[in-house]
């Protein structure tokens, strides 16, 4: 799961109750005196699309800059709009492609990362929408109250993330790196949404700690659903299985959750994809159109770091040997702890001990796939404990991954690039692979192979840039150096038309400085493209050798540029990407790419009204309109013509106090950290999932 680069979302918070109703506050009045000329604007041109009643922005945007838009700023310098929720406009697309339009709220400052925070809205051609920017508040400051190792907190630690509604200074409105130009109107921009100061104002040191419950919830608030006894399991557990049996899952499937009342199409015993009247599907074993509509991390519950926290928990069951496997040791890579393995707890595999007994394990295997089917999912996603899986009633997605000598001269935030020049590379993935053998290759119930994860393909020349930057010694240098000869023969010609000044080609396998990127841009781009493909064809053959019959699913892009996704749709089966915004109904892959279908290996959606802290990476003011977000998202996808499966992550919320690896503690299960399904996520989970056959496809026919 990935962080977007310019979209600030870490909340700190919990949401406050609802208040009385308050008017909306109009900020701007695009009327005839309103001064368009004053817009400040990036590749933009604002004017007034029309006057008086209903008067709005007319907004055209080209592509040549990262956020081509325009700011608004506050006529008196700042507004205080403390008293409300979020800023609210109207938008309308009025040209003939797909636009997201994205809204900026600054505090002075503002630098997209910190004093601010961004929301968006997807719409088709010719389509109008309310885009809603929630203020996300720093919580209140408790003096001697120190918390760490979090990524939000019921109370103020720093202010990452969070914008002061009193002091807004301005709006940005913008396009997200756009490959075409884009034209759409604003209007009515408003303030609008009650705000009620949180309880944890009113608390102390004394008062505060310890706050998580014995269960791993937060003690300070209340919530339906919130366990305080043990017999709460046991209730809610009657209750889910009154509710399994009464939704069993979707009548039109098959076995493997195939649209059985569909069209029957060639089968082969395995997952496959096919174009089928225009659309992109994935087909299953015995022949029937299939979307994978599924969730990551089944059966990870999680652990939580507890040094340095003697204060936190409340009655954790150390001297307890029936839960001594529940404290274990993990390593972080970010935050507080970071570089250290460090002593957790994992609440959710003590809460599942706690509810289903001694025979725990297989009883929370067993009903994972029936909540699967009862959901409307037919697939268990990336992360999974293949435990779960290879009971083989639910098709599942396996995972590899392998180390090998990086890029040295290459950043990424979980790591650097591996080299696939390097010889160790071939022989690491093939290694990875044939562990595969005789467990996920050649099981009917397995589509295919995710291969690493959100790697970091950087800009489209930066692969090639960090090989310069590297030892002479480093495979890539070594080929882009050869690349380099072949093309200019004399290390003169490449002085000249790069404008630098290496004395030979010796010297510039010694260089470790980067060239000007304008003047070597053909040579970088060309070698970039050479290493992504390097990449993907390496590790397509190494799955291909061990798993002919399996689908080879890509790296599951996050951060992506043009070349390297037209290099993972040269070798892929099927091109993934993690993507955390609220529509992917417009997704395709970039002009020039060779035709694959597409899958969305993660996304989420998350609120604070049930106990959590953070909301993950797209927020959502309420449970229900978090369940309408997945609603809309999968039935975008459901639509769209390249889309074969969206894979939400994850399956339970993350610990309340964070994960150790990189200090996460997203509200985005299914389940929360007690194994209580949240109903309204289920709910249109369900109305999705019993439907999604008639639902697709995708505008180009194959469905009803």
């Amino acid at each position: 799961m990935h962080q977007l680069p310019w979209l600030v979302i870490v909340p700190a918070l919990l949401l406050a109750g609802a208040a009385r109703a308050l008017a909306d506050e109009v900020l701007f009045n695009f009327g005839k005196d309103f001064d368009v000329a004053a817009i400040q604007s990036s590749d933009a041109k604002v004017s007034l699309a029309r006057a008086g009643e209903g008067a709005a922005l007319a907004v055209a945007t080209g592509h040549t800059v990262e956020w081509p838009g325009f700011n608004l700023k506050a006529p008196k310098g700042e507004w205080d709009l403390s008293k409300f929720d979020h800023i609210a406009l109207d938008v309308k697309n009025t040209d003939t492609n797909p636009v997201t339009v994205n809204c900026r709220v600054d505090n002075a400052g503002a630098d997209w990362a910190n004093h601010c925070v961004t929301d968006r809205v997807a719409l088709k051609p010719g389509e109008s929408g309310t885009l809603k920017v929630r203020f996300v508040r720093r919580p209140p400051a408790l003096a001697g109250v120190k918390l760490f190792g979090m990524r939000g907190y019921p109370v103020a630690q720093d202010a990452r993330g969070a914008i002061d509604p009193a002091k807004i200074t301005a709006l940005v409105i913008f396009v997200d790196r756009p490959d075409a130009d884009h034209a759409f109107e604003v209007a009515n921009i408003r303030a609008a949404g009650s705000h009620t100061a949180p309880a944890e104002a009113a608390l102390d040191p004394a008062t505060f700690f310890p706050f998580i419950d014995r269960f791993g919830q937060y003690v300070h608030r209340e919530w339906p659903g919130k366990m305080h006894a043990i017999t709460d399991l046991e209730e809610a557990k009657k209750e889910e299985a009154a509710n399994l049996k009464s939704k069993p899952g979707p009548k039109d499937w098959d076995p493997y959750g195939g649209w059985q009342a569909g069209p029957a199409l060639k089968a082969t015993g395995f997952f496959r994809t096919e174009k089928h009247e225009g659309a992109w599907w994935l087909v299953d074993p015995e022949g029937r159109l299939f979307f994978s509509h599924g969730i990551d991390c089944v059966g990870e519950h999680g652990d939580t770091p507890i040094e340095e926290r003697d204060n936190w928990f409340d009655d954790l069951p150390a001297a307890d040997p029936a839960y001594k496997g529940f404290f274990t040791t993990a390593y972080a890579l970010h935050g507080y702890y970071k570089g250290r393995n460090m002593k957790c707890f994992d609440f959710g595999g003590a809460n599942a001990k706690r509810k289903y007994g001694a025979n725990w394990k297989q009883k929370v295997a067993e009903l994972a796939h029936q909540r699967l089917r009862s959901w409307g999912m037919n697939t268990i996603a990336n992360w999974s404990d293949s435990y779960i899986y290879l009971l083989k009633k639910t098709p599942y997605t396996a995972t590899t991954h392998f180390s090998s000598r990086p890029i040295q001269g290459s950043q990424g935030y979980w790591g650097q690039f591996k080299d696939p020049f390097e010889p160790e590379f071939a022989e690491k993935v093939k290694a990875a692979m044939a562990a595969q053998k005789d467990k996920t290759a050649g099981d009917p119930w397995c589509l295919g192979y995710f291969v690493d994860n959100e790697i970091a393909w950087g800009d489209d020349v930066s692969l090639a840039v960090a090989s310069l930057q590297s030892p002479p010694d480093q495979a890539s240098k070594k080929a882009f150096m050869e690349d380099l000869k072949a093309k200019y023969g004399e290390i003169g010609k490449l002085n000249a038309a790069w404008g630098t000044s290496h004395a030979s080609w010796e010297a510039l396998a010694a260089a470790t400085a980067a060239p000007d990127k304008k003047k070597a841009a053909e040579d970088l781009g060309a070698f970039y493209t050479r290493i992504a493909e390097q990449y993907f064809r390496v590790i397509r053959d190494a799955v291909k050798e061990v798993a002919p019959n399996q689908l080879y699913l890509g790296c599951r892009f996050a951060w992506v540029n043009d070349r390297a996704a037209r290099a993972g749709a040269k070798f892929c089966d099927v091109v993934s990407y993690n993507r955390y915004e609220k529509s992917v109904a417009a997704l395709r892959l970039p002009a020039g790419s060779e035709d694959k279908p597409l899958i969305i290996g993660e996304f989420h959606f998350g609120a604070l009204d049930r106990g959590m802290f953070h909301t993950g990476l797209v927020p959502t003011a309420s449970q229900e309109e978090r369940a309408a977000a997945y609603k809309s998202y999968v039935q975008g996808a459901l639509r769209n013509p390249l889309l074969v499966g969206t894979h939400w992550f994850k399956y339970q919320d993350e610990p309340t106090t964070g994960r150790p690896y990189d200090e996460e503690n997203y509200q985005i299960g299914f389940l929360d950290i007690t194994d209580r399904p949240y109903p309204e996520t289920i709910a249109a989970c369900q109305q999705v999932g019993y439907d999604m056959y008639n639902t697709c496809k995708k505008g180009a026919g194959g469905g009803k």
